[in-house]
């Protein structure tokens, strides 16, 4: 696994090796979407992996400028993703404030749709999700974070499954960015049964 002291690539190389040894599966399955698929990634298999969640962090962290003071996302695929960056970022003396966005309304207290501190009006913030099929769900905390006041114009994907959601958020007028596209986990796991057969 990725050292602190390691470099970028060297990183992204190894985060992509765990992506497809712990997330990637084959078979028929059903995404949240509705639509079926004859594979699936399991994103929080990586980024709840301890080293998982530190290389989420450092790869994350380096597609964010100067501008971003926040970083949140739908809960639950988001929540350890937000976590990881704020603390990779924090040991790199940034400070980057997490947000977390609820599917409902909390039914008690507050009864907030986000979770974090809170930051000022205008607050550049980029949504993280670990696997994108649509965008209909990083565009739910989109909403959410815009109806709270924060400027948000950028969605930063772990994985494009290549089936929209890039379209779509260009329709939307949101950079989307993705680490790893469907087609390199692919051919990354077919590299890796091949070595292992």
């Amino acid at each position: 696994m990725a050292s602190p002291s390691a470099d970028l690539a060297t990183v992204k190389q190894q985060l992509l090796d765990l992506i497809c040894t712990n997330a990637y599966k084959e078979g028929d399955f059903l995404l949240s979407s509705g639509q079926q698929t004859s594979y699936y990634i399991n994103g929080k298999l990586v980024t709840l992996h301890p080293k998982g969640g530190q290389m989420v962090g450092q790869v994350l962290l380096s597609y964010l400028d100067d501008s971003v003071v926040g970083i949140g996302g739908l809960t639950l695929g988001a929540d350890p993703m937000v976590t990881a960056v704020s603390v990779v970022a924090a040991y790199e003396s940034r400070s980057l404030t997490p947000l977390i966005v609820r599917k409902e309304a909390k039914g008690h207290g507050t009864r907030a749709y986000i979770e974090g501190p809170g930051l000022p009006d205008h607050s550049n913030v980029v949504i993280l999700e670990d696997v994108v099929t649509t965008g209909q769900s990083a565009m739910k905390a989109v909403v959410r974070l815009r109806e709270a006041g924060y400027v948000v114009n950028q969605v930063i994907s772990l994985v494009d499954r290549q089936q929209g959601g890039a379209e779509y958020y260009a329709q939307a007028n949101i950079d989307f960015q993705a680490v790893y596209t469907i087609s390199d986990i692919k051919d990354r796991w077919q590299a890796l049964q091949t070595t292992q057969a």
